[in-house]
């Protein structure tokens, strides 16, 4: 009888997809919330809350460049891959960099 072993370091990349798309999709982009402080703060009529929004915008801002720096990541990372002919691999940090992408807009 012939069984089918999944080598785990696939099935952790399958995992930590799985959990990245869930925080993707978990809330609204971090660009457009940080559109939505960054006006909300150019719009306020206080220092306080002028403050306070462009801290929040300024906080998803930040997080929208760390995805992006990691989508750049994996697409390297799949550019590299493919070029030794793993295209797997290639593939998987192709679909990493989707979803970094995608949390970055």
């Amino acid at each position: 009888m012939k069984t089918n072993h999944i080598k785990p370091t696939m099935l952790w990349i399958g995992i930590a997809m799985a959990l990245a798309s869930a925080f993707t999709y978990a809330a609204e982009s971090h660009m457009a919330e940080a559109l939505k402080h960054a006006e909300a703060a150019a719009t306020a009529t206080d220092s306080k809350t002028t403050a306070e929004h462009a801290e929040l915008a300024k906080t998803h801002a930040t997080a929208a460049n760390e995805h992006l720096d990691a989508g750049i990541t994996s697409l390297n990372d799949a550019i590299d891959h493919a070029k030794l002919k793993h295209t797997d691999l290639a593939k998987t940090s192709a679909e990493e960099a989707v979803t970094h992408l995608k949390a970055a807009q």
